[in-house]
């Protein structure tokens, strides 16, 4: 039985997940431009920012002066990630400029401990402290289970186990939880089982569903979330990104992708479809190479003579 919600929220994840593995620099300048675009097409919620060591991650080491200069519509939610307290006392120097921060743990050990070098349980202990402060500030808290769906280290992840944490994360203050198969390990029959049990579990909770498709299911997989009765996806323009370890987990579902088979089953996602493509079409300039969407190369299906 389908529980298909009639509207989706979608969050654009490009201008964080999706840059950060970009080898070749991005400059300030494109960024913002890109940003703004991706602002004027509908989006109501972009990832913009990471506020990890710039070491770490130099790509995004320009996050605060970015989000200085970002100018998008109002109603438009900017999100920034927050890796630990220190990541957080650098955000709130520009705490005028977001509206949402993320916090994250993986649900698998060895998978946290190559991606932060920390066990889940200090994660945990860490992001506790974290959400509050982020809650004092009047922020919305957003907290992400990453390895939801498989780690590549340690192979199946136990459903009860990810959802363990999502319940610490909103006891912690989280209204949100995204659940992420960061290597894309997913399939359409475990997202749909995975997706009606947490919706049972996280009631009043906004559930996200954040597929990579690393192995070609990304769109499969987010159509059994939807069936399942999620109405909140994350995704990235061109196809942008993938987890830095381990090499070769890359590729999240293409906003423009995901917009157009939601568009074409007439699901209400607020977001022009064009204007996300275009937006596609220009990062993909930037980058000087071509992007593995399909919606960059076809275009939105058009129907003519009324016929389908």
């Amino acid at each position: 039985m389908s529980h298909r919600p009639a509207t989706v929220h979608i969050r654009e994840v490009g201008p964080r997940d999706g840059f950060q593995n970009e080898p070749d620099h991005i400059s300030t300048d494109d960024k913002v431009r890109l940003i703004n675009e991706l602002g004027r097409t509908g989006l109501e919620r972009i990832e913009v920012a990471s506020f990890v060591r710039p070491d770490l991650i130099p790509q995004l080491s320009d996050g605060a002066e970015v989000l200085r200069r970002v100018d998008v519509p109002d109603d438009v939610r900017l999100m920034v990630l927050i890796p630990n307290n220190k990541g957080l006392d650098n955000a709130l120097k520009v705490r005028e400029t977001f509206h949402e921060a993320a916090i994250f743990v993986s649900a698998s050990e060895t998978h946290n401990k190559k991606n932060v070098n920390r066990t889940v349980r200090e994660s945990m202990d860490e992001n506790a402290v974290v959400a509050r402060r982020i809650r004092e500030e009047g922020l919305g808290c957003a907290a992400v289970v990453a390895t939801s769906f498989g780690c590549p280290y340690e192979g199946e992840v136990k459903m009860d186990a990810v959802l363990d944490l999502a319940e610490r994360f909103v006891e912690a203050g989280a209204t949100e939880i995204g659940f992420g198969d960061t290597t894309g390990m997913a399939n359409p029959a475990y997202a749909s089982e995975f997706f009606t049990a947490a919706l049972r579990r996280l009631p009043g909770v906004e559930v996200t569903a954040h597929f990579h498709n690393t192995r070609g299911q990304g769109l499969a997989n987010a159509f059994a979330a939807l069936e399942a009765g999620c109405g909140s996806f994350e995704s990235s323009f061109g196809e942008l990104g993938g987890c830095p370890v381990p090499p070769g987990s890359t590729g999240n579902i293409a906003t423009e992708d995901l917009l157009g088979m939601f568009h074409e089953m007439g699901v209400e996602t607020g977001v022009s479809l064009p204007s996300a493509i275009a937006a596609a079409r220009s990062v993909q300039a930037v980058l000087g190479r071509k992007l593995t969407s399909h919606s960059i190369v076809a275009g939105p299906v058009e129907w003519s003579s009324g016929a389908r």
